[in-house]
C-alpha cells in the first residue's frame, strides 16, 4: 500500500467526452489558475473544504450541531433559522461540522485516497473500457499538482491494461510532466488565448509556461487533444483563432489528435454558493445559442482550412 495520498473531489463514471471510449474520470483538488469561467470552484483549493447547502438545513435553533462542533464556533451566518454561509476567513477546515451535520446540509469537497483505493474505483468498470477502448481520465482542478499520486495510479492501471488519459492546463514545472509521460496514453489541454496579457487578466497567469509545456509534450512524441473555450470578450475573435492555428501548425508541426472548440456554459453556480464565493462572470451575458453555434462552426472551418483537425464541441470521436 502506497504512502502517497491524493485529494479527489469528484469521481465520475461512464463519461464519454474526456478521452476515447467509456471512462471513469477523477477530479483532483487544487489548481494553478483562476479562470473567470471556472465551473468547478470546489477544485481550486488543494485542501478538503466544507460546502453548504441551506435547503437541507433542518433549522439552527432545533439543531445547531455545526456551531457546537466548530473549533471557532463563529464561522457561520444564519438567516431565518437556516445556516446560509460559512465564513471562509474564519473556517479552519477541520470539517467537524460536516461530520456532525445530520441532514447532509454540509458537504465535504475533497477526500483523500491512496492510489490503490482510487484504482479500486476505476477497475470495477474495466469491462466497459475493454469494450469501448476507454479507461481512466484524471482531471481537476490541476491533476499535475498531485503528479506523484497520478503516476502511481497510472502504473496500477497500466499493469491491468486500463488506458490512461490526463487532462491538464499544463501550468506546472516541466518536471511534473516528465513523471507522467511514460504512463499516459492521451493528453488533453487548453490553449485559452494566445495573447499572454489577456490570458493573465482572465486566468491569473500568463501563457508562456503553458505553451512551452505543450511544445515539450509534442517534442517527446505526445499528440495532445487541444481545446479552446470560446468566450466572448476574452478570446472569441478570428485573430486569436488564427494565431492559435499558426502556433499549432508552425510550432507543433500540426501534431495533435484533435482541436476542440468548446462553447461557454454558465455552470457551477450552486457550487460557488455552497463555498460562499462569488461567480467571477456573474454579470456576463452569453450570446444566444444560434449566435455562438454559428461562431464555433465558422472558427472550425477557419482551422480546418489551415489543415488542422478542428471540431465544434467534444462529442466527435478522437481518431
Amino acid at each position: 500500500m502506497s504512502d502517497i495520498k491524493g485529494i479527489i473531489f469528484n469521481v465520475q463514471p461512464f463519461t464519454v467526452h474526456d478521452g476515447p471510449g467509456i471512462r471513469t474520470e477523477l477530479f483532483m483538488k487544487g489548481c494553478t489558475l483562476k479562470c473567470r469561467w471556472c465551473s468547478n470552484p470546489e477544485g481550486l483549493s488543494p485542501k478538503p473544504e466544507p460546502g453548504l447547502y441551506p435547503d437541507k438545513c433542518i433549522g439552527f435553533s432545533k439543531c445547531g450541531v455545526c456551531e457546537k462542533s466548530c473549533v471557532n464556533g463563529v464561522a457561520y451566518s444564519v438567516y431565518e433559522d437556516k445556516l446560509v454561509a460559512i465564513d471562509r476567513a474564519k473556517c479552519r477546515g477541520c470539517l467537524a461540522c460536516a461530520e456532525a451535520c445530520p441532514s447532509g446540509g454540509i458537504k465535504v469537497w475533497g477526500k483523500a485516497y491512496t492510489p490503490e483505493e482510487a484504482f479500486a474505483l476505476v477497475k470495477k468498470d474495466k469491462k466497459y473500457y475493454d469494450e469501448s477502448g476507454g479507461g481512466v481520465t484524471v482531471s481537476g482542478g490541476e491533476a499535475l499538482m498531485q503528479a506523484d499520486f497520478v503516476a502511481e495510479l497510472f502504473r496500477l492501471c497500466r499493469a491491468e491494461g486500463i488506458g490512461t488519459c490526463l487532462e491538464s492546463a499544463l501550468n506546472v514545472p516541466v518536471s511534473e510532466l516528465e513523471k507522467l509521460l511514460p504512463l499516459t496514453d492521451f493528453w488533453i489541454t487548453d490553449i485559452k488565448c494566445m495573447d499572454s496579457a489577456i490570458h493573465k487578466q482572465n486566468t491569473g497567469t500568463g501563457n508562456e509556461r503553458i505553451l512551452e509545456n505543450i511544445r515539450f509534450l509534442v517534442s517527446r512524441g505526445a499528440k495532445p487533444v487541444i481545446r479552446i473555450p470560446i468566450i466572448e470578450t476574452f478570446n472569441a475573435t478570428e485573430e486569436n483563432i488564427r494565431a492559435t492555428g499558426e502556433f499549432i501548425k508552425n510550432e507543433l508541426g500540426g501534431n495533435i489528435l484533435q482541436l476542440q472548440l468548446l462553447p461557454y456554459r454558465k455552470l457551477g453556480l450552486e457550487k460557488y454558493s455552497s463555498l460562499n464565493l462569488s461567480y467571477p462572470m456573474g454579470d456576463f451575458k452569453a450570446p444566444e445559442r444560434e449566435v455562438w453555434e454559428e461562431k464555433l462552426l465558422r472558427f472550425r472551418d477557419i482551422l480546418r482550412g489551415m489543415g488542422l483537425p478542428a471540431e465544434a464541441g467534444s462529442g466527435n470521436a478522437i481518431k
